[in-house]
């Protein structure tokens, strides 16, 4: 089930797999949110079956900011006041900016609320195209791939928090009061010896002489340089011992929820439209090969038609141009060192041309 696809003209500096097939919906000007919709081919309810939900994002401007994912919206959803804060379903893609921010977002709606996923998921953030792809089984398990790669999967139920914990800490239970949990005292019977608090921090040099011209009248009294005293030992702390009361640290009984009520259509949503809703500082992401399906295998076929056909090529390309920029680069230094070794040398025969002019006056 295809999503909207559009066709636009590619910046000259772009590098790509095939000119045609590569185009894609593209975002620009710079500093700006950006919001496109458009309706599925018909309204899809994985209900008892997959979900895969699978698009292409290319940063080719090598994007320090903004958002590159895909969202899904329930029936009902109105392309034409489309705004950030319309309802969705699914919200699938990478999100970075700067060094902090460079994961995939996996986002549901459940029961009026968007619930963030607790997994980390790392994103691409080179120029190049990458595709992901979110499948979500009716077992409520789901998998997370990047270029047909899994990059995540696990449970649902594990990984959001849909529900709240089966278990909670007992509220008509606390810590009793003669409850010991420390587990080192002080040993009462260590006692700190006699005079150990006379013992000075420094003391002078035992091995320090007076100089031979010191004198007294012009320098004062000499007095021998302060050392560490190696007897000084520190405050003095009781030897440390095994508790004898100790019990341990205490742990708070647990019993069952009773608001945690188990669901399994968790992973159920009927979705009609499909669309972008992002803000980018630095634009010019390109988005392609859109799909929505039951079928892992369709999609995996889908990435084997385009971004896999076409990839090899564009990184080609792209080598071609960072070689061809490379080579300019450097021609363009060789040019500006003999322009300037050039001009060094003129105005040193200048400089000579005026000297032999003086001696001459001379």
């Amino acid at each position: 089930m295809m999503g909207p696809r559009a066709s636009g003209p590619f910046p000259q500096e772009n590098f790509y797999g095939h000119p045609e097939e590569d185009k894609g919906i593209m975002t620009g000007p710079d500093a700006r949110f950006f919001a496109i919709s458009a309706p599925l081919d018909e309204v899809f309810d994985n209900k008892g079956k997959d979900l895969v939900l699978q698009f292409s994002v290319k940063h080719q401007q090598n994007i320090d900011c903004g958002g590159g994912y895909i969202k899904l919206f329930p029936e009902g959803h109105k392309p034409e006041s489309f705004t950030g804060d319309s309802p969705y379903n699914i919200m699938f893609g990478p999100d970075i900016c700067g060094s902090s921010t460079k994961k995939v977002h996996v986002i549901f709606n459940y029961k009026g609320e968007n619930k963030l996923t607790n997994k980390a998921i790392t994103c691409e953030t080179d120029t190049a195209t990458h595709v992901y792809t979110l499948i979500v089984h009716p077992d409520q398990t789901y998998e997370v791939r990047i270029d047909g790669n899994k990059k995540a999967d696990g449970n649902l139920v594990d990984d959001w928090d849909f529900l709240p914990a089966k278990k909670i800490k007992d509220p008509a239970l606390s810590k009793p009061g003669d409850w010991v949990d420390q587990a080192m005292i002080d040993d009462p019977e260590d006692m700190k010896p006699e005079g150990y608090d006379d013992i000075a921090k420094t003391i002078a040099d035992p091995e320090a002489v007076k100089p031979e011209d010191w004198d007294d009248a012009d320098d004062g009294e000499w007095e021998a340089p302060m050392i560490d005293n190696p007897e000084y030992k520190g405050p003095w702390k009781a030897k440390r011992i095994d508790n004898p009361d100790y019990k341990g640290a205490w742990v708070h009984p647990e019993i069952d929820n009773p608001d945690y009520k188990h669901d399994d259509s968790i992973y159920q949503s009927r979705s009609a439209y499909i669309g972008f809703d992002l803000w980018q500082v630095k634009a010019g992401s390109i988005f392609d090969n859109i799909i929505v399906t039951d079928e892992v295998s369709e999609a995996e076929t889908f990435l084997a038609e385009t971004y896999s056909k076409n990839i090899e090529a564009e990184k080609k390309m792209y080598d071609e141009q960072e070689k061809k920029k490379r080579e300019e680069e450097e021609a363009a230094r060789k040019i500006a060192d003999e322009e300037r070794k050039k001009a060094e040398a003129e105005k040193e025969a200048d400089e000579d041309d005026e000297g032999e002019g003086e001696k001459e006056d001379l």
